[in-house]
């Protein structure tokens, strides 16, 4: 009997599938930490550079894609993504390829929100 693919890693293989076709240039995974062995062992086979993060108890965050993207989420995302800074927080938007409108908006709810809170 064989064992059904977990939904979790169907997303994963499409991720990879469209990051290998171009569609993307770089992705943000969340997943189970059980999951962990398989999706970097998926990658390194397919040698797609990766950054690992911690999320929560029991999740962790898998930006794969480009090097230079990879790059720039070692410099901007060096705390849970719920700790980021407006700034920071569009520009990791802006990176994935999240429309820009809504990314805008966000930015400027969260700025005045920030604002809010500092007063």
């Amino acid at each position: 009997m064989t064992e059904r693919m977990p939904i979790d890693m169907k997303v994963l293989m499409n991720h990879i599938y469209e990051y290998k076709k171009g569609v993307r240039q770089m992705v943000l995974f969340t997943m189970n930490k059980r999951y962990e062995t398989f999706a970097l062992q998926r990658l390194d086979h397919q040698n797609i550079p990766y950054v690992l993060q911690p999320a929560g108890k029991n999740t962790v965050n898998l930006y794969f894609g480009r090097r230079e993207c990879l790059e720039a989420i070692r410099l901007i995302v060096t705390r849970p993504l719920n700790e980021l800074t407006p700034e920071e927080d569009f520009i990791l938007g802006a990176m994935l390829g999240y429309d820009i409108c809504a990314q805008c908006e966000r930015y400027c709810e969260r700025k005045c929100r920030h604002c809010q809170q500092a007063q």
